[in-house]
């Protein structure tokens, strides 16, 4: 039996970063896709916020533990990984600044600009869930997309600047869950500035097979949602 279980949802970002991060840190574990059983009775039992991933492991408190960074900083600090989690506060701190700077600030823009693409759930609130009519949703979702422009160039500025990587001379947990969010934009052909399509091929050459795997997971998934082109007339 493997030291460490995840449960999954391949199309998922926040899924792939994790998948991601075992595989670059070597780390002994098995996968279990639980699409469809999110909601059923014996996942809420290990994880009542009934989302993904979710890793169990005997040495956790409650025996699982979800939200992607959560897992990632555990398991570095579980194995002592700090060539993904540094061990420097100041270093450290910067990556942990990374991540939840991400979180609350630029995934929620990201989810209102692709989830509608993405064919996922929006979340509760949002005009994706009201009773607006379809240009108001689509104002919506633009208004989204033009939005995340400063964020990212933010993100640059202040955690790359002449840096490779988040985490230095190599890729952080942080990078993993920049670089994976960041797939996703891709559903809607969002104009990447030229340095971002660099970061992100950067990020995928240091770990190779490690993200090009998942990746491939989540291409394939975008890939098969997009809208058909039309022919040129």
């Amino acid at each position: 039996m493997a030291a460490n279980k995840l449960n999954i949802l391949e199309p998922s970002v926040n899924n792939m970063c994790v998948r991601v991060f075992v595989r670059a840190a070597g780390l002994d574990f098995e996968e279990e896709n639980v699409w469809g059983q999110t909601t059923g009775p014996e996942y809420l039992a290990k994880y009542p916020v009934h989302l993904t991933p979710t890793l169990e492991e005997e040495g956790l408190p409650k025996g699982t533990l979800g939200e992607s960074c959560a897992i990632m900083a555990y398991l570095c600090n579980k194995h002592g990984l700090t060539q993904f989690y540094p061990a420097d506060p100041g270093e450290r701190a910067m990556v942990d600044n990374a991540m939840f700077y991400l979180i609350g600030t630029f995934y929620p823009l990201l989810t209102r600009a692709t989830y509608p693409t993405l064919q996922f759930p929006q979340y509760a609130g949002e005009v994706g869930t009201s009773e607006a009519d379809a240009e108001m949703k689509a104002k919506a979702q633009k208004d989204a997309e033009d939005a995340l422009a400063d964020p990212l160039e933010a993100f640059r500025s202040f955690f790359l600047d002449d840096r490779k990587f988040v985490g230095g001379d190599e890729p952080s947990i942080a990078d993993l869950r920049w670089v994976a969010t960041l797939e996703f934009l891709r559903a809607i052909d969002y104009d990447f500035p030229a340095w971002t399509e660099d970061y992100m091929r950067r990020v995928e050459e240091a770990l190779g097979e490690a993200y090009t795997g998942p990746a491939q997971d989540v291409r394939g998934y975008i890939a098969s949602v997009k809208p058909a082109e039309q022919p040129a007339s």
